[in-house]
């Protein structure tokens, strides 16, 4: 675990960079988003941050959509969504508005790592927000580095080579009829990730289960199952345990939104959980997603 020991500048700039907690969360001030999207060392100086602090935050970042677009794109290529879909005029700009038509309850309020359904899941997000409750409506992010750091050494042991499913069938799926939803399975048939990953960045090993994850793929050998029961409900314990790690506060940061505030995270080392305590208030964000690679 990294220990800060406060605000301090980047080299030859005016950029105050405030943790928020001892293990995952900064945020930056005397900061122009759109600035950073034109300057090749400041992008670079911020890119080191979010690999040190998973996560950064930045206010009153009154920046155009082709801005935010344009930030995201220096991290890499744009994924669109194919369940939310994208803005018509800024493609890979995903509109995420609650509003008094959308129902209290939504897969945001469960601890995820985003698309891990597919075989590469977005490198990293960069979230603007829109328009916010006056109370409510906070999002909380988890450093699974360190979640996996300080698992019991027989747990480590016990799920080294381990490999899980990730569904969104599963979960988008499952609110659609048959027919949709065997055709969303068709276009993105189930993914296959180790449970603990490395940081192809920083080498760090991450524990990588969430809520996209339906079951353990490779856990049924002489070692591991004496019985049926050692593999079910044996199987599934282990997986629920291991994703409930991702709820335990000291692992996280939680961001109190205000209108054009960001949100910039790596989706690689965190999860994150929208909390849903607003409705029937109006809560509307702006997600650019950015392509990654596969796990390993």
């Amino acid at each position: 675990m990294t220990t800060f020991a406060g605000p301090r500048q980047l080299t030859g700039r005016r950029l105050s960079v405030l943790p928020l907690t001892r293990s995952i969360g900064a945020e930056l001030s005397d900061i122009d988003l759109a600035e950073v999207a034109r300057d090749d060392e400041l992008f670079d100086e911020m890119r080191a941050l979010l690999l040190e602090y998973k996560v950064l935050f930045a206010r009153d970042q009154d920046i155009s959509r082709s801005e935010h677009i344009a930030l995201a794109r220096r991290f890499g290529d744009l994924e669109d969504h194919p369940v939310a879909g994208s803005d018509p005029d800024h493609p890979g700009l995903v509109r995420i508005y609650k509003d008094l038509d959308s129902p209290p309850e939504h897969y945001e309020n469960a601890y995820h790592c985003d698309a891990t359904w597919r075989e590469s899941p977005p490198m990293g997000c960069v979230l603007r927000c829109v328009e916010t409750p006056s109370v409510g409506g906070d999002t909380i992010w988890v450093d699974m580095a360190e979640a996996y750091r300080r698992l019991p050494e027989e747990v480590k042991a016990r799920i080294r080579g381990l490999t899980a499913r990730h569904s969104i069938e599963a979960s988008f799926g499952a609110a659609m009829q048959l027919e949709e939803r065997h055709a969303l399975r068709e276009r993105f048939p189930d993914a296959e990730h180790p449970v603990v990953r490395t940081h192809p960045e920083t080498g760090e090993k991450i524990l990588f289960v969430n809520s996209f994850a339906t079951h353990l793929t490779n856990f049924h050998t002489p070692e591991n199952v004496r019985f049926g029961a050692d593999y079910a409900p044996g199987a599934a314990e282990l997986l629920h345990y291991l994703m409930r790690q991702a709820s335990i506060p000291e692992y996280q940061v939680r961001w109190r939104w205000t209108a054009n505030s960001f949100a910039i995270w790596d989706n690689r080392s965190t999860q994150h959980y929208a909390v849903q305590d607003y409705w029937p208030a109006v809560r509307k964000m702006e997600r650019a997603g950015i392509v990654g690679d596969r796990p390993y």
